[in-house]
């Protein structure tokens, strides 16, 4: 089992992460942010979808998604149409123009990111992606009402009493 010591310093590292992301989004064109690719990839990903399914994918607030999918629309990157099983509800799909948008975009940042890695070897890349698959997994349930509440005081018993409990005054 990982001590807290190991868990502390891989904080660090990933709060680190940010820093990285923020650097392999400047390869991007000003009209196509790194939370467009986002968008796009997801919906490339997993197919067309509602707006509220994107939203959970994302993790994001339902106004967030719908600003990059007015961005995202008035470009032509993608189409909104009726769904067919609720007519009030629309579905959200690719277009092939944001198909090429997202293969120029994923290539740049793959350009970026070589750039950085020139002296790592193709094992330790691959190592790499492994593991933040096995992390990223490790999080897919800890969305909201995925991951009981007891889980969490178990973990931080001190800190549960505190939620829970009236302030200081």
């Amino acid at each position: 089992m990982v001590t807290r010591t190991r868990c502390a310093d891989l904080v660090q590292h990933l709060s680190a992460l940010t820093a990285v992301s923020r650097g392999l989004g400047r390869a991007l064109p000003p009209d196509c942010p790194a939370a467009s690719v986002a968008v796009l990839r997801t919906l490339s990903r997993y197919g067309e979808m509602r707006i509220s399914r994107l939203t959970e994918l994302l993790d994001v607030d339902m106004s967030v998604t719908s600003r990059h999918v007015a961005h995202l629309a008035a470009r032509g990157w993608l189409e909104r149409h009726p769904d067919p099983q609720d007519k009030r509800s629309r579905l959200l799909r690719l277009t092939p123009l944001g198909e090429q948008v997202l293969r120029v975009a994923s290539d740049r940042i793959a350009e970026e990111l070589a750039d950085f890695l020139l002296d790592w070897t193709d094992d330790e890349v691959t190592q790499l992606t492994v593991l933040l698959a096995r992390l990223r997994a490790s999080f897919d349930d800890c969305r909201p009402g995925h991951r009981a509440t007891a889980a969490h005081t178990e973990v931080f018993p001190a800190t549960a009493p505190q939620v829970a409990g009236t302030s200081k005054g």
